[in-house]
């Protein structure tokens, strides 16, 4: 009988599950996308074996554990405390989840895009024109977060990554099950996140950084909602501890593969995770230099991943690569660039390792870690002191800048600022991380951060050197150029996906530093755990604050039901005709997508138009369905039925503060039905 796994190996184990369960899920449902197959049948028959096999390669064998009598003593501690704080986290998202799915951001489109997967298994969206009796220049199919191609056809917003993951709560259970994945993916992150806290810092401190995670408010508002943040989170922290694992296994080649994929699909998910794993690129070429057998198997868990991510731009989001074009050509040139630099930096190091290792010990000997960890610091301090030497601003120069700047604009007037539309508030970056981490959190990370950087120049922590790179490069980018509308919570998705996990794994591994320091001057154990408790308390107590006073206000609640409501009054055979421009926005997708139902918004036509498109309707046997916010809207066309009065919570918008409320929102909807002459 084979023994029961120590409790830091089932920690590890159970740490890397959700990131092997994201991917085997990905490597399934994205090549039966590709081919216009994604159904329930395929996808959950091979789904079980691929899960099993990933788990299989990456359960086999033990990590390291520090050994220290006070690991010893509790060495069930890590585990338990990891698995309540993921419980507790799980159990609070689930009662608070949103549901955010009539069309207003990004959550509601990631929805919609789901509902399609769901009921059709293929992209791009059709507009089934034959259902208004052909096309007709009244007619138009594109809405916020779905773009009209030019052959006629609808393609979603965003990367497909996210919807195909939701998809798989979407045919278990439905809306709710959809509804039920982000707290899901959460959870895993937190569970994830206390894994890599426990391989880099120790397993006595992976509680105390699931919890300070867990705590932090912007990551429970992507996983209330259908964001993407979440399954990023999942699958780069869960590369991240794969490769930690390979040192630990005689033969680590599966676990870099894996880790390498990992991380590679999270393109796949964000385009933007394009220049989160950059170091990884950087990171293989140099394992494959110093001869080190993972390096190959990374690279090609890293290629197959991000490839798939970018095949399936190219392919399948055409239109939304292309919005990005100014700025995803840059990061596709850095890209290359990395990549060819990456490459002949390897075969100069095979060539001559000698003078590679001269320069290594040239660094390490050197004043270079000194002077790198007082950059670190004054790096920090120029963010923190960057507003009050500098206002971010960018005149709009096309119609979504102008959207943006009027939007700003409008948040304001709404919260008694001075109206500016072309203030970015860009220059308060690191500022909205001490609103979410607290100061306390900053200050540690910061020396954190100084102090690891002297000691990976050293090769003192060579563990760290790939999550470092990661965290720094993504850090110091975002907080220059956040690139996002600057409205609070909402911004904060930036911070989620590397800045946030960094600070806080930086600031607990200087309290786990320190705290070695005091037992090592001769401390009892008494003091030295007072210490540690109390640098703990100031770690989380701020972050719970920032939270507190949002934590059980649920936003977005009523929707689901509001919308199987406004599927029924439809009934069977209807065509939807949307006149107004805001109700087209919200419900086009929802009508189409879950509803199932063919529907356009003619909110620009005339009532000539619209009369001109419902008898062409009725002349294939179709109800022609008028649908507006008012009922002045649909009064031309037939009697006004109200099918949505729904009044319910949003999220705030704050601008130079972090948000403390939310704000009331209301969504009407008026229906009539075109008779027939």
């Amino acid at each position: 009988m084979t023994p029961p796994a120590a409790p830091p190996t089932l920690l590890a184990r159970l740490t890397v599950a959700p990131a092997l369960l994201a991917v085997a899920w990905l490597v399934v449902g994205l090549p039966l996308l590709l081919a216009g197959s994604f159904t329930i049948g395929p996808a959950l028959l091979l789904f079980p074996p691929v899960a099993a096999l990933l788990l299989a390669v990456c359960w086999r064998g033990s990590v390291r554990v520090p050994a220290s009598p006070v690991v010893s003593r509790f060495a069930w501690w890590p585990l338990t405390g990891v698995l309540l704080v993921t419980a507790v986290f799980l159990a609070v998202q689930w009662e608070f989840a949103s549901e955010q799915i009539i069309v207003r951001r990004d959550p509601a489109t990631y929805a919609q895009f789901t509902a399609w997967l769901n009921t059709h298994g293929s992209l791009p969206i059709s507009p089934s024109l034959w259902a208004f009796g052909g096309p007709d220049p009244a007619l138009r199919f594109d809405s916020p977060g779905f773009y009209a191609d030019a052959d006629g056809t609808i393609v979603p917003q965003f990367m497909a990554g996210l919807p195909l993951l939701l998809a798989f709560g979407g045919w278990i259970g439905g809306l709710p099950a959809l509804l039920a994945m982000p707290p899901l993916l959460g959870a895993g992150a937190v569970l994830t996140f206390g894994g890599l806290t426990a391989r880099l810092v120790g397993p006595l401190w992976a509680p105390v950084g699931a919890a300070a995670f867990a705590l932090c408010w912007p990551v429970m508002f992507v996983s209330r909602s259908t964001y993407s943040e979440a399954a990023a989170l999942v699958l780069l922290l869960g590369g991240l501890c794969l490769l930690h694992d390979v040192r630990d296994v005689p033969d680590g080649r599966g676990r870099a593969f894996l880790g390498g994929l990992a991380l590679g699909l999270v393109v796949l998910v964000r385009i933007d995770g394009l220049r989160d794993i950059l170091p990884v690129v950087v990171f293989a070429g140099v394992l494959f230099a110093r001869r080190r057998d993972a390096g190959v198997p990374l690279a090609a868990g890293l290629l197959l991943g991000a490839g798939g991510g970018l095949l399936e731009g190219y392919l399948l989001s055409g239109p939304y690569l292309s919005y990005l074009r100014g700025s995803l050509v840059p990061l596709l040139a850095v890209t290359g660039a990395t990549v060819l630099g990456t490459v002949l930096m390897a075969v100069l190091w095979r060539w001559k390792p000698e003078s590679f290792r001269r320069g290594g010990d040239w660094m390490a000997r050197g004043r270079l870690p000194d002077v790198a960890a007082v950059l670190t610091v004054l790096l920090m301090v120029a963010f923190a002191v960057r507003p009050y030497v500098q206002t971010v601003r960018r005149v709009p120069a096309n119609a979504e800048d102008r959207f943006n700047s009027d939007y700003i604009a409008f948040l304001q007037k709404s919260v008694g600022l001075p109206v500016d539309g072309t203030r970015q508030y860009t220059e308060l970056s690191l500022h909205w991380v001490s609103w979410y981490v607290g100061v306390p959190a900053l200050i540690l990370a910061t020396f954190g951060a100084a102090l690891l950087l002297r000691r990976i120049l050293r090769r003192e922590s060579p563990e760290w050197v790939l999550p470092y790179a990661v965290i720094a490069l993504t850090t110091v980018a975002t907080l220059l150029r956040p690139g996002i509308t600057p409205d609070h919570p909402w911004a904060s998705r930036r911070l989620v996906s590397i800045v946030i996990p960094g600070v806080i794994l930086f600031a607990v591994w200087l309290l786990a530093w320190a705290t070695r320091r005091v037992r090592r001057t001769g401390y009892g154990r008494a003091v030295t755990f007072l210490f540690a408790l109390t640098g703990s308390v100031a770690l989380a107590v701020p972050v719970a604050l920032s939270s507190a006073g949002l934590v059980f206000k649920p936003v977005d609640q009523g929707e689901a039901a509001a919308v199987r409501a406004l599927c029924r009054q439809f009934g069977e055979g209807a065509t939807v005709l949307i006149v107004e421009r805001v109700t087209a926005d919200r419900f086009s997708p929802v009508i189409r997508n879950t509803c199932n139902i063919p529907t356009a918004r003619v909110d620009g036509a005339t009532p000539t138009d619209v009369q001109r498109v419902a008898d062409r309707i009725l002349s294939i046997g179709r109800r022609p369905v008028v649908l507006g916010a008012a009922a002045s809207d649909v009064a031309p066309y037939g009697t006004p039925i109200q099918v949505v009065d729904l009044h319910t919570r949003q999220d705030g918008h704050a601008l130079q503060s972090r948000p403390r409320s939310t704000w009331s929102l209301t969504i009407p909807a008026w229906m009539s039905q075109i008779p027939p002459k």
